[in-house]
């Protein structure tokens, strides 16, 4: 009964394909009193008894079950429904606006990188990793990370350090350092009795000539003013020679145009300037006009000196002319900045504060020069709040904000729904 049993077995395995001789070989003689049946076992081995799984995860014969293999995600739900809390927050997001490109190059990766350890206030970390990556990047390749390096240094009072990464800049990358900022006020300067207030600030561009329509004004119409030059961090060549005429001819004229705080910006428009290479010229023209009014007289002739070497031209020359005052005894006049200031270190912020103004101005202005960190959640909240102000057509420009600030904004997105204004030094 044993032997027709499995002979029974073998009769319900499938026919394996197999390679056959194409001359069949004949079987070796029987042995007096061998079986069959014993004969044929030898031919093929015994199968394994089909099983069956239990629940239990065991099979009827007592064979442990294997386990099964995790389904493959077909379509895009079922992957994001098997991502990560982590991952679903933070990559490719719709609400953090976050474009990953997989296909960056090493410098997008490391700026980031940086950019995000200090807005999550890793100030230890972020430190040694930028001086570590910079040897990565030779000459002005690695720009963004040293100016990162060089404002992180400002912001956290480093000034020796400062002072010795600006020669190792100059010997990399061949050209002027960032000059050394003091620190800014938060709030504008109020104006005195009697005089209107003009306010200039951020990185000065050709599109922001409107700023200097109260300058133009006052000196059209004879009206003293006074120019609040506090958060003024610099200007391009057109704002400079536009800046420069209306002052050189209020000083003809004898018109009251004030500058006041103008001792920061001086030092700044000069690193600008390279003695024997003839470029913004009028630029070289403003720091004279200022040199003028408020330097000494011996700072002037150098200027002047080395503005004669550069462009083969004779300078202006220096007048004695007394600084113009202001009267007294009336009221003051409110700022013509209708920019919207914001300071410190922002963190978990829904700016609450900025609804009446993106709802109310066509053009909004929102001035970083004083906030010191924006942390991630703040960066992906500003987004949202200026999605509709863009999606309406107005304009919305980010002022002065440093670059490990500027650098996070660009990882959030921001730049796709504001223009970013970075001071270049």
């Amino acid at each position: 009964m044993v032997f027709s049993f499995f002979k029974k077995k073998l009769e319900k395995m499938p026919e394996r394909e197999v390679v056959r001789p194409k001359a069949p070989v004949a079987p070796a003689p029987l042995k007096s009193g061998q079986p069959a049946a014993e004969e044929e076992t030898k031919k093929a081995p015994e199968p394994l008894p089909d099983l069956e799984f239990t629940p239990s995860g065991q099979s009827a014969s007592g064979v442990p079950k294997a386990p099964e293999k995790p389904a493959v995600p077909k379509t895009k739900a079922d992957l994001e429904r098997a991502m990560s809390e982590f991952e679903r927050e933070y990559t490719e997001s719709d609400v953090m606006a976050i474009n990953v490109d997989h296909g960056a190059d090493s410098i997008q990766s490391d700026v980031e990188q940086v950019a995000v350890l200090y807005a999550n206030g890793q100030d230890a970390v972020v430190r040694p990793l930028l001086e570590s990556l910079l040897g990565a990047y030779p000459g002005t390749e690695g720009l963004r990370l040293w100016l990162m390096l060089f404002d992180f240094l400002q912001l956290t009072g480093d000034r020796a350090a400062f002072e010795r990464l600006s020669g190792e800049f100059v010997q990399t990358c061949e050209m002027s350092p960032p000059t050394w900022r003091q620190e800014m006020p938060v709030a504008p300067v109020s104006a005195p009795p009697g005089v209107a207030l003009c306010t200039l600030q951020g990185v000065m561009t050709s599109e922001d000539v409107a700023a200097l329509a109260p300058l133009a004004d006052a000196l059209k119409a004879k009206r003293p003013l006074r120019v609040d030059c506090s958060r003024l961090l610099g200007c391009d060549d057109e704002i400079a020679g536009r800046l420069a005429e209306l002052l050189m001819g209020a000083r003809r004229q004898g018109a009251v145009i004030v500058l006041e705080q103008i001792e920061g910006i001086i030092p700044r428009l000069r690193s600008r300037l390279s003695v024997g290479e003839a470029q913004n010229t009028r630029t070289w023209l403003l720091v004279l006009e200022l040199l003028q009014r408020y330097g000494t007289q011996d700072e002037f002739e150098l200027c002047a000196i080395d503005f004669a070497v550069t462009f083969e031209r004779s300078p202006p020359s220096w007048e004695t002319v007394p600084l113009p005052k202001l009267p007294a005894g009336t009221r003051p006049a409110q700022s013509a900045d209708r920019a919207h200031y914001l300071s410190g270190e922002i963190k978990n912020s829904r700016f609450d504060d900025l609804a009446g103004v993106l709802n109310v101005e066509d053009h909004v202005v929102l001035d970083f020069s004083a906030v010191r960190r924006l942390d991630f959640v703040s960066a992906g909240q500003l987004v949202n709040r200026l999605v509709p102000v863009k999606d309406s057509g107005r304009e919305v420009v980010i002022r002065s904000p440093n670059h490990l600030i500027a650098e996070l904004m660009a990882v959030v997105g921001l730049n796709k729904f504001a223009r970013i204004i970075v001071p270049k030094s």
